[in-house]
């Protein structure tokens, strides 16, 4: 099947190994012509971002994922190092044409940042090759609010627009954290896509109220990331360097102690409930490290809406740190 006209709105039945049933909707990316499932493939953890897995379990994830209807896969240089898009590009290999493929540029270390027109240049090429492909189908700048939002829009993305040009990306876009640089920059400098995330998940609402709307009006493909909050809503405990404001990870704590005391997975409660909040996303990505969590997120796909009472405990909990959020990046972008 063709990744670029795919089916709007459409679904492929698969029988995950474990018997369960699962359908993803495919939705249009803006106006780009892409069809991205609804929950896509985010590959950090291929980079050993969350825990050390295999090449062979991470080979294993991408094809099942690739089998249930997922297709839409995003990476980085910056993920584990290069080891993220290196394993993304091995485990596609045969199978490129079914996927939709995203990754970056402009960061390549917790401070190593590099928002020059040759770095970009330099770093398409190298990803490639890791990826080992002629093109991307997206080309983000990564985390644009550590950049200088001049140098962006004059040398940044006029980077990434020849690289467009010649073939080597087929759409070009942002990525950040903070919201309202996002919006700037695509106002300024005509994008494709733009991805933020922890922005659209049980714990945050904003994306719909910043960018969704101008995102819809302008037909810019907007993707939600992290629905489970950089792993604060996760089944297993939150990373230690998780740079969330301390009242955040407590409410998130109680949130996982009201799943477990309900019987359900919180990661699955949390999954469901981004794809039904961020109705102007044309995607969900959620990280898949193992079989069991791509068995677990396929299942959250085809569940119900989350159950009322449940939810509104949840949101009773969360109120008073809803929408509390972390700065990252330079002062003068938030």
């Amino acid at each position: 099947m063709d990744p670029l006209s795919g089916r709007s709105g459409g679904a492929k039945p698969f029988v995950f190994p474990a018997g369960i049933m699962v359908s993803v909707r495919r939705n249009a990316l803006g106006n780009t012509g892409l069809q991205v499932s609804e929950l896509g493939f985010g590959a950090s953890p291929l980079g050993n971002v969350f825990g050390s897995i295999s090449d062979s379990e991470a080979a294993a994830c991408v094809h099942a994922a690739l089998d249930s209807g997922i297709n839409f896969f995003d990476t980085a240089p910056y993920y584990g190092n290069t080891i993220s898009e290196s394993r993304l590009g091995a485990a596609l290999r045969g199978r490129r044409a079914e996927a939709v493929l995203a990754t970056k540029c402009a960061r390549f270390g917790l401070d190593d940042f590099d928002f020059s027109a040759e770095r970009v240049y330099r770093s398409v090429d190298e990803s490639l090759g890791r990826l080992r492909t002629e093109w991307v189908d997206l080309l983000y700048v990564h985390d644009v609010e550590f950049g200088d939002r001049s140098q962006i829009v004059a040398e940044t993305l006029p980077a990434l627009a020849k690289v467009r040009e010649q073939g080597k990306a087929r759409f070009i876009g942002v990525t950040g954290l903070a919201l309202r640089i996002l919006r700037e920059i695509a106002a300024e400098f005509p994008v494709d896509a733009v991805l933020s995330y922890c922005r659209c998940n049980l714990l945050n609402q904003d994306l719909n109220l910043e960018l969704g709307p101008y995102c819809e009006e302008r037909g810019i493909g907007l993707v939600n990331a992290s629905p489970l909050h950089m792993g604060l809503l996760a089944d297993a405990a939150p990373p230690p360097w998780h740079p969330a404001p301390e009242p955040v990870k407590a409410a998130a704590t109680r949130v996982a102690e009201l799943c477990r005391t309900r019987g359900v997975s919180t990661a699955s409660v949390a999954i469901r409930y981004a794809l039904d909040c961020s109705a102007a996303a044309a995607s969900t990505l959620a990280g898949i490290a193992s079989m069991e969590q791509l068995r677990q997120n396929l299942a959250a796909v085809n569940a119900g809406p989350v159950d009322d009472e449940l939810l509104a405990e949840i949101q009773t909990i969360v109120e008073p740190v809803r929408n509390l959020m972390w700065i990252t990046g330079r002062p003068e972008n938030h």
